[in-house]
């Protein structure tokens, strides 16, 4: 069902393009050119299709999964695996010892290019089809599609990398290669363009069938917009495609949380925008971009313990992040994982730094705690939630806050901590303002607009814990040395041994991929 949108995907890739400079040269014999393959709607779905492949990608060289980034890097999660040596990638990004060299960051770089590269090509040969090949329609649906797309992949370049090329044409000549790198304002300004243009021409999630859940939506749009115009600062915006998305009626939350991280729940009512991914034992070990269609996530990030999965234990929470979580809130123990003493075989290979804890929402595990057998030793069936429609009700919250419209951003913060208390006891989790126990001390928010606003946070925290995203949400906030160094003080001995000093002005950001540099001639990012 939802797993449609990527049948189809290779023969896009297989498309030449032909010089037609010299009229004495015979065409290549079985060569498609662009006009012959563009020429029905199955082709330019076909076209788009591809478009959406390397948002799945984790792996080539080294496994780069987002949350690399997003968790890892953050106060939220160690890396784990076997040991410190077990993807130094990550270690350096756990550490703030990154270099420019990194393998991870370069292969992450790539593939958001590699996407932004299928777009360009929708985007260019879909709007000069013929009407006889493809009605108007689907015409504008699927340039619609390719520009959410678009953005989102500058969306996820431009919180790592800062600032970078904008390449809005398809690169079919040597000339065009070398792009110079945009300041990070003209990114989001691009971004916001194709998003507004996207949202325009994309239909409501109940528009498409159930054959294309998984698609970009209208919804998807406004929210991508909602979350841009955060990162811009422009609290009006951001609240004004906030008002869209909750108004649309398209949206609510899941009656249990657990729900949102399993496969009957994939696409559901509080979903906005997920990737994609499909039970696939076909794959080999070892393959690199665009070779599977399953997820390496499941297998990252379950324990190396027969008991709790047989996987390589990445992503471990922090203890800074269980002791986040307020007494009653249910959301911790569907969030993180205590293993027993019994359930630990190898402490040496499953306790890492200190740290026992466990990932739970993406590790994919049954109601009665099992954890279902991969058909692939490396691949997972379950999709990444990008947006949820919790994480737009709380990014709205943010946007009225920050406009001193304390009432309304009451009103979508409690629509999230009801889901979330136990039994739905609201002395476990009480209405704003509140008194309650956060890291194991009494915390008092009064009825302020700054006292919302660190309400609001603490909530993003809990509620996305271990979804990729608490790193980007540090950095915009402008918080993330003071938060890391608290952080540091109070972690073990080990941990505090191998972190390095957060460098404000520097570490924010990712240094630009070493091998980009020399291909490209761009600057380098500050301290690297």
């Amino acid at each position: 069902m939802k797993k449609n949108i990527f049948v189809g995907l290779l023969p896009i890739v297989l498309l030449s393009l032909v010089s037609c400079q010299d009229w004495l040269t015979d065409g290549t014999p079985g060569t498609t050119k662009l006009n012959d393959y563009f020429s029905s709607s199955a082709a330019a779905v076909k076209c788009v299709n591809a478009a959406y492949a390397p948002l799945g990608w984790e792996y080539n060289t080294t496994y780069f999964s987002e949350w690399f980034i997003g968790d890892v890097a953050s106060d939220d999660a160690l890396k784990g695996g076997q040991n410190i040596g077990d993807m130094a990638d990550a270690y350096d990004i756990e550490n703030f010892k990154t270099t420019a060299n990194n393998t991870l960051l370069l292969d992450y770089f790539r593939a958001q290019y590699q996407g932004i590269s299928r777009c360009n090509l929708a985007l260019t040969e879909i709007p000069a089809m013929s009407s006889d090949s493809i009605s108007d329609a689907m015409r504008s649906r699927l340039i619609g599609e390719a520009e959410y797309l678009r953005a989102f992949y500058y969306f996820r370049l431009v919180r790592i990398y800062g600032g970078v090329p904008i390449v809005d044409f398809v690169v079919d000549s040597s000339d065009k290669w070398n792009q110079p790198r945009a300041t990070s304002d003209a990114v989001y300004e691009f971004i916001v363009k194709d998003l507004a243009d996207a949202q325009s021409r994309l239909p409501l999630k109940s528009g498409y069938s159930s054959t294309d859940l998984g698609r970009a939506t209208k919804g998807a749009a406004q929210a991508m917009l909602l979350k841009t115009y955060l990162y811009m600062k422009d609290y009006a915006h951001a609240k004004q495609w906030g008002d869209s998305i909750i108004n649309s009626g398209q949206y609510s939350l899941c009656s249990k949380y657990h729900d949102n991280f399993t496969l009957a729940g994939e696409n559901g009512v509080e979903s906005v925008f997920e990737i994609q991914y499909m039970d696939d034992a076909t794959s080999d070990y070892g393959e690199g971009d665009g070779f599977t269609r399953g997820s390496f996530t499941q297998v990252l990030t379950r324990s190396r313990s027969s008991q709790l999965g047989s996987g390589w234990g990445f992503n471990k929470p922090t203890q800074n992040l269980y002791d986040e979580f307020e007494p009653g809130d249910i959301r911790r123990d569907e969030t993180i994982i205590n293993p027993t003493d019994e359930q630990i075989e190898t402490p040496a290979q499953e306790i890492y730094l200190g740290d026992r804890y466990l990932n739970k929402k993406y590790a994919w595990i049954n109601d009665d705690g099992t954890f279902p057998r991969l058909s692939h030793a490396t691949r997972g069936p379950l999709n990444n939630k990008v947006i949820r429609y919790s994480d737009v009700l709380l990014m709205y919250a943010e946007a009225c806050c920050e406009l001193n419209n304390l009432d309304r951003a009451q009103w979508a913060l409690e629509q999230v901590r009801s889901r979330a208390r136990s039994n739905g006891e609201t002395t476990a989790l009480p209405k704003f303002p509140y008194t309650t126990t956060i890291q194991g001390v009494s915390v008092t928010y009064s009825n302020t607009q700054a006292d919302l606003r660190k309400a609001i946070r603490h909530e993003r925290r809990v509620e996305l814990a271990m979804e990729g995203g608490r790193w980007f949400d540090l950095c915009r906030w402008g918080v993330a040395k003071d938060v890391m160094e608290a952080y540091k003080a109070g972690e073990t001995s080990e941990v505090k041994a191998n972190m390095a000093t957060f460098v404000e002005g520097k570490n924010e950001l990712f240094p630009i991929p070493s091998k980009e540099i020399e291909l490209e001639g761009i600057e380098q990012n500050p301290g690297y």
